[in-house]
């Protein structure tokens, strides 16, 4: 097997159907399965796309969502594929999309993930599809909007082209092609992080086992983002500043003072409790 897509639903009939019919939409050099796992969705969209693409998918059910993480790592424990494929129930493959990534991975075996150019229903860039690693340094560059050129301190990478092919730290778990053996060195998703900073985490170790990363901006995607969990916002909020501590405790915070650390897990917090607190008076307006 080629590659084996990974994509997990929650909820979203429409949009995961949507999603592998992109993939069945375009022939390929290469084979390939998909394993669809279901976050126990508890609503019909499960014996729907049963139904709707018969043996043309392979279904894991979860008794349990226990997060993202989670739901990726049980189809990875089956996938056969040399390449893994990490793609979101909400996105939409363009044509040539994943021959050109499959073939660019083929022709460069140094790299062990590669991303594409992720545009938002607008036609915005989404641009958690190329960053820096997140650190105290340029999250507070980004929190407080301060425009630098530096690749150091711009977390999100704007002063790079959005069009080219380059080597950058981190992809967005929405489109994440990587080899399998890379999988097989380092290890699963981390299923600490419920929902967001996952996909961080795995960049991290992907490189720190000496594998580039490479954003291939030639290649894109379409992504309808947050579709599969908007009437869960407070539950998202705390989630994100919880991935956000998660992350940095695990590889910022050995190598900071006990000030820096204090000042980032307070910050963390502070801003956790304001965007609830600001989230609640939305709910009641």
């Amino acid at each position: 097997m080629d590659l084996s897509f990974v994509i997990v639903n929650y909820q979203t009939f429409e949009l995961t159907k949507n999603t592998i019919e992109s993939i069945f939409r375009y022939d390929y050099s290469f084979n390939y399965e998909i394993l669809l796992v279901d976050n126990a969705s508890g609503d019909d969209s499960l014996a729907r796309l049963r139904d709707y693409f018969k043996d043309n998918v392979k279904f894991i059910a979860s008794a349990e969502n226990n997060g993202f993480a989670a739901g990726n790592n049980q189809a990875l424990k089956i996938a056969k594929g040399k390449y893994i494929l990490l793609l979101n129930s909400d996105t939409v493959v363009w044509e040539n999309t994943l021959e050109d990534i499959y073939q660019y991975m083929e022709s460069h075996a140094d790299v062990g993930a590669t991303g594409c150019r992720v545009l938002l229903e607008d036609g915005q860039l989404d641009k958690a599809c190329k960053r820096s690693f997140p650190n105290a340094k340029n999250s507070f560059f980004k929190l407080f909007h301060i425009p630098t050129n530096s690749k150091d301190d711009n977390y999100n990478l704007t002063n790079l082209p959005d069009d080219e092919i380059y080597e950058i730290d981190c992809l967005t778990g929405a489109f994440m092609f990587m080899r399998a053996k890379v999988l097989d060195e380092i290890g699963l998703l981390d299923e600490t992080f419920f929902m967001y900073g996952e996909d961080i985490d795995l960049c991290y170790r992907i490189k720190q086992a000496g594998w580039k990363i490479v954003y291939y901006g030639e290649a894109i995607i379409t992504h309808f983002k947050g579709a599969s969990s908007k009437k869960q916002k407070s539950k998202l909020i705390y989630e994100f500043h919880r991935a956000m501590y998660i992350y940095y405790k695990k590889h910022n915070a050995k190598d900071s003072s006990f000030i820096v650390n204090f000042v980032v897990y307070v910050g963390i917090a502070f801003l956790c409790v304001f965007k609830l607190v600001l989230n609640f008076f939305k709910k009641k307006d």
